[in-house]
């Protein structure tokens, strides 16, 4: 349980209310709170995320936490983070809000035509970090959401509300287009029989603000869901997302293009005969006259039961022993990384210093393996290498003793 200082008090999650209070004290009077996780604290921010206050990380100092505190991070190069912290993904601790540059468009012309996919990987040119892909959009508001991280007790049968609550809350100081993600951000919420009608009218109701047009440019809609089952239509296809009333339409070239790009998202989804793996989506769309919602761009992302993301098999196997072993630790993410370039798959958080493990492909490039080895050497971190196709995965770093 994390503890802080502030005005010189020694506060914790646990007590919620003193937290709070102590919390809209150091806001409103500019003070900045201290992790109490390593010797004389480490700085924080705060922030005012609706009616509730938040405590935040500044920026850059995630690596300097103790590795079991809630607010420790990876170093940037461990993943895809430092490729964008800083550019599409900016922080500003006076207003307590972040900033996403997005590389997808929230609007539609009146011609009618699909923006151009953001999602396409290349072996030969370097990603873009000054702009988020619509996957590290996703990326990000999981990370926020604090499900990138795993410790044995947590459960691992986590459930789609408590899932919505803690994605609407990472998005509601996250500012884009000039507005609250909020605004454009549509998460289906858990459907119940009984309430299945007032749940369709707080839908139409956020479904108008895409449903109608200004000067020719319609509005678009960023979905985050689960999705169900993917469909034929009278014309195109059709995805249903799990809890919600609709489904949601698709033309031939997006499920074209869908399948060919996140083809491995979707094979580990297929494969999972038990049914526990989440195929998560986003999506932005649009709402026509008679309020059916149609997919313009769309990205996927395959998790763990545990809703940890995973990359692939190799990638799976690794979580599943960690979760099974009771390990704590974070899932490294690629945000616009391409799979052709190498990351820390996850970090153990449960060892001190923290260890960055990292899987090498069976069919790993030359240049692939370089690159990895110049991350591993560059961080003088602990690491721990698994060489997929060579033997089965190694023995893991015990944990340290607390």
């Amino acid at each position: 349980m994390p503890t802080y200082r502030i005005s010189g008090h020694e506060v914790t999650d646990a007590d919620d209310v003193r937290l709070q209070r102590a919390l809209a004290y150091a806001y409103d009077n500019k003070q900045r709170p201290l992790c109490s996780c390593r010797g004389k604290g480490i700085e924080m921010y705060v922030a005012k995320i609706g009616e509730r206050y938040s405590i935040k990380r500044m920026p850059n100092t995630g690596s300097e936490h103790w590795p079991g505190c809630v607010s420790y991070e990876p170093p940037p190069s461990h993943s895809g983070l430092g490729e964008v912290m800083g550019t599409a993904i900016v922080d500003d601790p006076k207003m307590g809000t972040t900033t996403l540059k997005l590389a997808f468009s929230l609007s539609k012309n009146g011609d009618g035509k699909a923006p151009p996919s953001s999602e396409g990987e290349s072996d030969s040119v370097k990603t873009d970090g000054s702009k988020l892909t619509m996957r590290g959009m996703l990326h990000y508001i999981w990370k926020e959401s604090g499900l990138h991280r795993w410790q044995p007790d947590m459960p691992i049968r986590l459930t789609w509300p408590v899932i919505r609550d803690k994605l609407l809350l990472a998005a509601g100081n996250k500012i884009s287009k000039g507005k609250n993600v909020l605004e454009y951000l549509f998460i289906p919420e858990p459907w119940t029989v009984e309430r299945k009608e007032e749940i369709a009218n707080r839908r139409l109701g956020t479904f108008v603000k895409a449903s109608s047009a200004v000067k020719g440019v319609r509005r678009l809609m960023i979905a985050i869901a689960e999705i169900k089952s993917f469909g034929t239509a009278r014309y195109g296809f059709q995805i249903q997302f799990k809890q919600a009333d609709c489904v949601f339409m698709m033309n031939e070239d997006i499920h074209r293009r869908m399948n060919k790009r996140f083809a491995r998202e979707i094979d580990i989804w297929n494969a999972d005969t038990e049914k526990k793996v989440h195929l998560m989506a986003i999506a932005t769309f649009s709402v026509g006259p008679t309020n059916l919602p149609s997919i313009e761009e769309i990205a996927l992302m395959v998790t763990h039961p545990s809703w940890i993301p995973v990359d692939s098999a190799a990638d799976f196997a690794l979580v599943s022993k960690l979760c099974d072993s009771r390990r704590s630790f974070e899932k490294g993410l690629r945000y616009n990384l391409p799979a052709s370039k190498p990351l820390a798959c996850v970090t153990l958080i449960d060892t001190d210093p923290a260890v960055a493990a990292f899987i090498q492909p069976a069919d790993a490039s030359e240049e692939y393996v370089k690159e990895q080895e110049k991350i591993i050497s560059e961080n003088n971190s602990s690491h721990w290498l698994w060489k997929v196709g060579e033997a089965e995965i190694p023995e893991l770093p015990p944990p340290s003793r607390q």
